[in-house]
């Protein structure tokens, strides 16, 4: 089981990322009154938990709902407003001001008459904003098309699907298929990713618990607590439920913190995170010192007084006293759960959306499992190891670990404003002289306090001790340009390094490509020419007669470091990103600040665009309505999309087809 220790730095890697959600589906139709005179009517299906607001809404509040009718209006004219439906009127906990809004459904009806008889539909385009209990999703614009028989003789309703506009786009290819495909595509897309994540926040938590149970302050517990239930118990299958009691109430208190978690930071409100320089600082800072607590240099412990307390009610009878036990061992065994517990709920709350609370789940479930199981099968108690000093060796082993992922976070922090402190060589270099000394320890070569005197090595010590060294050792090459795919997404990106060519690579060769590349063009990830800028990327694919590959990307972001070292280092992939399309990579964390005169107030967000990085997140949002990375568009010269979007995807074979299909759309 302490072998599972490891699996805790691999399986972290699991990236920050955001999803899009699309709460609400239009609809239109049309009511004949009379041979002149028609009603039109937009309807929007909303989905549980989320309201659209009304059209008259107080400037400083949410966007209100609003209808423009873009037909010539020669051939028709509008009489009166949009009228809207009754809805509810409450004070918005999130604006503070009295607003009107719908839930479920509403309807939008607008009286017109026909001055012409040379008509077949009227055309609207819709802007909207839709919000839930803790989050405002940015404005977006549907489209509706209103379609009139040629008789005019419309005796009902007759529903035509809409299809999210892009307003970015000129000219579409496709329509039809496109608004058949693409929202299902994009729901199942997002709900994949959306699972995948979840799922691994939730392993990942798992194995914490298991690590944490093997601490000093958790461990011993078990014996004595079983051993409490079943003599305090006046019968075997008393004592059994209490303890399930026990270990469900364990589970109850750790998903209750990763619910307040949750909403205090609201669903998704720190996906932003992940990118943030002074997050990404202040977690470097909190898992150092969390770090020092484990390796020995202090413990981190919550008042006594509060312990005191906890336990006093835990002598209670019933079931609350049975609560209260499990909230007292939560407690006492803080300084060694807490650390664990501070960094899990970081993570995942980085995330967004239930991810704390998935991710005390699979933590606590670990936690308890053993109470659980050892109250059931008493006699298991007697396989269990005896505690002593390799317990402290548990904890010095997370310690490392806590110091290697801090450093993470350090790098993110540099990539992100673009400094180069902490480039690929020096970030590896950290981690060998991490893991490095971590084999010496386990090896008994280094001591740390409150060890033990170590007389001999146990087989699973120098097991874990050979495991650590072969991993520090294969981490050597990385120095001089190995790709280290085993831990690609960790490490900063190999072209930002001290040697982007590698060892064999020259400062005179470097400068030598340059000047073959094309205008405003650099090598990047794999030495693929790549365009950072949206224009000149397409001017040379004009040029070139080659389709653009848009790649929405971050600096700090772990699954598109994992793309770029994983699949588009496939020889396929490879080639196809170097000869068949034109790569244009948008960092939307570039901290880089716009010229004044080329900063804005986004029509989709309403905020600000100071800097490079807002301006490509701001042209994801608004043109994709998405806001996740990586994030894949094949587009030809009018920036038609060939394909549909692709996100994080590490499968080579599909992501290679995908490539495929729009470059066989672009030459049709």
């Amino acid at each position: 089981m302490k072998n599972t220790i490891i699996a805790f730095l691999l399986l972290i890697s699991a990236s920050m990322s955001a999803q899009m959600y699309n709460p609400v589906k239009w609809s239109a139709s049309v009511e004949k009154i009379s041979d002149k005179e028609y009603i039109l009517k937009a309807q929007a299906v909303i989905q549980s938990g989320w309201h659209l607001y009304g059209q008259y809404i107080e400037e400083g509040g949410p966007s209100p709902t609003a209808f423009r009718f873009k037909t010539d209006k020669k051939n028709f004219e509008l009489i009166g407003k949009t009228t809207e439906g009754k809805g509810h009127e409450t004070v918005d906990k999130i604006f503070d001001m009295k607003i009107k809004y719908f839930e479920d459904k509403a309807v939008f009806t607008q009286k017109i008459k026909f001055t012409s008889d040379n008509i077949s539909n009227v055309s609207a385009d819709v802007d909207f904003m839709v919000c839930d209990d803790s989050n405002c999703l940015p404005p977006s614009t549907e489209e509706l098309t209103f379609k009139i028989s040629s008789e005019k003789k419309l005796a009902a309703a007759e529903e035509t699907p809409i299809v999210k506009k892009d307003s970015s786009i000129a000219e579409q290819k496709s329509v039809v298929e496109t608004k058949e495909t693409t929202p299902k595509t994009e729901a199942a897309s997002n709900k994949k990713t959306e699972s995948r994540g979840l799922l691994s926040i939730f392993i990942i938590a798992f194995l914490s618990g298991f690590a944490a149970l093997l601490t000093p302050c958790v461990f011993p517990m078990i014996p004595m607590t079983v051993s409490y239930f079943t003599k305090q118990s006046k019968t075997k299958v008393a004592g059994i439920r209490n303890a399930m009691i026990y270990g469900i109430s364990i589970v109850i208190i750790y998903v209750l913190l990763g619910s307040i978690v949750t909403a205090v930071f609201g669903a998704d409100s720190l996906n932003a995170l992940s990118t943030n320089v002074w997050f990404n600082l202040i977690f470097f800072i909190l898992l150092v010192v969390f770090a020092c607590s484990f390796l020995g240099a202090f413990e981190i412990v919550l008042p006594s007084s509060l312990a005191n307390k906890v336990d006093s009610q835990a002598d209670r009878g019933g079931l609350i006293g049975i609560f209260f036990m499990a909230l007292a061992l939560a407690i006492v065994s803080f300084s060694c759960t807490g650390p664990i517990v501070g960094t899990l709920l970081v993570e995942a709350a980085s995330k967004g959306g239930i991810a704390p609370i998935v991710g005390m789940l699979g933590f606590s479930i670990a936690i308890a499992l053993p109470f659980s199981l050892f109250a059931a099968f008493p006699g298991w108690l007697n396989a269990l190891p005896k505690s002593g000093g390799w317990l402290n060796t548990v904890k010095v082993v997370l310690g490392f670990l806590e110091l290697a992922l801090a450093f993470k976070f350090l790098s993110n922090a540099d990539l992100v404003l673009q400094l180069h402190w902490l480039e690929r060589e020096i970030f590896l270099a950290i981690w060998i002289a991490v893991f490095g000394m971590l084999a010496f320890y386990l090896f008994g070569k280094i001591t740390l306090p409150h060890d033990s005197p170590l007389n001999h090595i146990s087989v699973g010590r120098l097991s874990l001790g050979l495991l650590v060294l072969t991993f520090t050792i294969y981490l050597i090459p990385g120095l001089w340009g190995a790709p280290l795919k085993l831990i690609s997404g960790f490490p900063p990106p190999m072209h930002y390094s001290e040697s982007p060519d590698g060892l064999g690579g020259s400062k005179i060769s470097g400068e030598s490509s340059k000047s073959n590349l094309p205008e405003g063009a650099e090598h990047g990830p794999q030495n693929i020419i790549t365009f950072h800028d949206y224009n000149k990327g397409m001017e040379y694919a004009k040029k070139a007669g080659k389709p653009v590959l848009l790649d929405f990307t971050g600096y700090a972001c772990v699954n598109c470091r994992k793309m770029e070292e994983l699949v588009w280092s496939d020889s396929k992939v490879l080639g196809v990103l170097n000869n068949d399309v034109v790569l244009i990579s948008l960092y939307v964390d570039d901290k880089k600040e716009l010229p004044e005169s080329e900063q804005y107030v986004s029509e989709t967000t309403g905020k600000k665009i100071k800097t490079i990085g807002n301006k490509w997140s701001d042209l994801q949002i608004k043109t994709y309505k998405a806001n996740a990375q990586p994030f894949y568009v094949i587009v030809d010269h009018k920036n038609a999309s060939l394909a549909e979007p692709s996100a994080y995807n590490p499968n080579i074979e599909e992501y290679y087809n995908w490539l495929q299909s729009g470059i066989k759309n672009f030459k049709k």
